[in-house]
């Protein structure tokens, strides 16, 4: 791939409009594949776009005539290009979904929710075999099944096949440091490999067997389990039976809790989109082992003059970026340029993959039922923002504000004693809470007195604007900005900052704020839980104002409620992860040096920290992994008195 990176010929963009601009680099583009980046005159991304032929392609915007208003109001922006030549148009459209994944241009399609999706591992890097979920990269050796829909869809799996293939879900350094069965082998969870209550053999025969219910042979597995239950009985060994029959069962209920099944195709995404009112919904099922793992909506964030098959084949290829695909994608509509993309599928699998429309048999049901899906979730996400909407527009009134807020922050604090304290941000806007934007702070500041709620808010917020105000300086108020916040993009800046807490508190944030140089732009509201901590008793200050309560049914009350205990919720949950893990933390982490391999050699080798901390200078040095040097260190830090 070569890049091929040119400044705006003609300098004086003041004074060249976005047609001629473009024209200008026309004249010097090449007939091969490629990348372009039409970039406006304060170096933001308007679009990425990907070509066979970037002279010609680019050409078509050299003039406005039979260009859609988007499209003109796109070129007219436009102040300089930029261009990247690539050997095939299968490596460009890879290409382009990484930019706009990247860069987010304003007149691209944007898929905006890119979540991970979890999968299960079965490890074999160790001589028991574990079965836990994974999310992220596969550096781990073992076999993944997935992707699932949700991470409590994995949870739930992954605890009825360990009831029904007995299979371990520890740690390795705790495996490697029991003495007598754990509680899951009580509970009839794990086959306890680590104590030796079955032979390694024998529980690899049940790790196989896992893998192969996993792999889609669950009819197997299950008539396997019901002949040997049979057997058992037969021989009178009822408590074996009786085993396996909760085994059979456990299978039973995963195989049960798939609504839709497939018996023409093994694996394949099922991808669906309907839209209503200018509004898009993506439904993405996900079927493997000829079942049903799980599905997800996705809005993107698309022009309403273009049709669904467009928005579909690019939140398709935006999907597939940092993701592997299956050997067969359904979809709901015919894409444009399908070939081109089952091309650069198949180059990112390398195998082939197919794409399809189907029109009638199984196939077809299923992309009906995944369409029907996403009609009855774009539904309920247009009547939520419609509630929302209407929410965010009494608050104007309730509260004084200068407009409907768009971005609403809310914080909060937590702590025990001033210990493990954390801070916590939640974020609100007409599209309920927008929780890839929650963020978390923790308390750094030494001159803070342990419990002191009014420094901590301070060092929050401190922190939270002071960076933002660097990334992100306020922009005024331009007819390009109103309209792009107006399209449903959340603006960086809130309108409204809603504090747990008092007048103490509100008087911390404004002391912050000053500091800051900050005036007015934001609206600061704390609110104070009534006598007795009761709900609907609530008292707000607001700056500049006497304190005041609102009616015990105000919607507005009952809004704002719940924001702050989604925000004490959060915080709560982070305190107690943080304090959870200060608990279990391992004194080989203090170590200098000391990373996630060399920890696992040293707790392999020796079985527990404890028993490292104990170790002799010339054992330490028998460690794989772990040279002289690195063992003088590990020994002086234990042995420093």
């Amino acid at each position: 791939m070569t890049i091929d990176s040119k400044d705006t010929p003609n300098n004086s963009a003041q004074e060249t409009s976005g047609l001629d601009i473009i024209a200008a680099f026309v004249k010097t583009l090449p007939s091969s594949p490629g990348v372009y980046r039409m970039i406006d005159a304060q170096g933001a991304v308007l679009y990425v776009g990907k070509a066979n032929s970037l002279k010609d392609r680019v050409s078509n915007y050299t003039r406005y005539e039979g260009n859609p208003n988007r499209i003109c109001r796109m070129i007219s922006a436009t102040a300089t290009m930029e261009f990247v030549t690539t050997k095939t148009e299968s490596e460009a459209l890879l290409l382009e979904a990484n930019l706009i994944k990247r860069l987010k241009p304003w007149y691209n399609v944007l898929m905006r929710d890119d979540k991970s999706f979890p999968f299960i591992l079965l490890a074999t890097d160790h001589e028991a075999a574990q079965l836990v979920k994974h999310r992220g990269k596969r550096r781990r050796e073992g076999h993944y099944f997935g992707p699932f829909a949700s991470g409590q869809s994995v949870d739930r799996t992954i605890a009825t096949l360990q009831k029904a293939f007995l299979i371990r879900n520890c740690s390795n350094s705790y495996y490697a440091n029991r003495n007598r069965p754990c509680l899951q082998h009580q509970i009839k969870r794990c086959a306890a490999p680590c104590t030796g209550e079955i032979s390694l053999d024998k529980y690899q025969k049940l790790v196989d067997s896992a893998r192969a219910f996993l792999s889609g042979k669950s009819k197997i597995i299950q008539e396997r389990l019901s002949s040997e239950m049979n057997k058992a009985a037969e021989k009178e060994d009822f408590e074996n039976a009786a085993i396996l029959r909760d085994r059979l069962t456990a299978l039973t209920y995963i195989v049960g809790q798939n609504d839709v099944s497939a018996n023409s195709f093994e694996e394949a995404d099922i991808f669906a989109i309907y839209q209503i009112a200018g509004q898009f919904c993506v439904q993405v099922f996900f079927f493997r082992a000829f079942q049903n793992w799980g599905n997800h909506a996705f809005y993107p964030r698309a022009d309403a003059s273009l049709d669904e098959g467009e928005v579909l084949q690019a939140f398709i290829s935006q999907f597939y970026e940092g993701r592997v695909p299956p050997k067969l994608i359904l979809v709901s509509n015919e894409l444009k340029e399908n070939d081109l993309l089952e091309l650069a599928l198949s180059e990112k699998l390398n195998s082939r993959v197919n794409i399809s429309n189907p029109k009638r048999g199984e196939k077809f049901e299923i992309v009906n039922n995944a369409l029907n899906n996403a009609k009855e979730a774009l539904g309920r996400q247009l009547a939520q923002t419609s509630a929302q909407k209407s929410l965010l527009k009494k608050m104007v009134d309730v509260f004084d504000l200068k407009q409907t807020p768009k971005r609403i922050e809310v914080y909060d604090n937590s702590h025990i004693s001033g210990s493990n304290a954390v801070g916590a941000m939640i974020v609100a806007s007409e599209n309920g809470f927008e929780k890839k934007h929650y963020r978390t702070f923790n308390i750094k500041s030494s001159t803070i007195t342990p419990g002191d709620d009014f420094g901590m808010m301070e060092e929050v917020l401190g922190r939270r604007f002071a960076r933002l105000m660097k990334e992100n300086p306020l922009e005024k108020k331009t007819d390009e900005n109103e309209e792009k916040k107006d399209d449903g993009q959340l603006p960086d800046w809130p309108d409204v900052i809603l504090i747990d807490g008092g007048k103490g508190q509100l008087s911390a944030v404004q002391k912050s704020f000053t500091s800051l140089g900050l005036g007015d732009e934001v609206t600061l509201i704390a609110i104070a839980k009534g006598q007795e901590r009761n709900a609907g008793r609530e008292t707000f200050f607001m700056q500049g104002k006497k304190s005041f309560m609102l009616p015990a049914r105000d919607p507005v009350l009952y809004y704002v409620q719940r924001l702050r205990d989604e925000a004490h919720r959060f915080a709560i949950g982070t305190h107690r992860a943080k304090r959870k893990k200060d608990i279990v933390k391992n004194p080989l982490d203090e170590i200098e040096g000391i990373g996630a391999s060399r920890k696992r050699a040293l707790l392999n080798h020796f079985g527990s920290a404890k028993a490292v901390s104990r170790a002799a200078l010339v054992d330490l040095i028998k460690v794989s992994g772990i040279s002289k040097a690195m063992a003088e260190i590990i020994y002086d830090h234990f042995n420093s008195e």
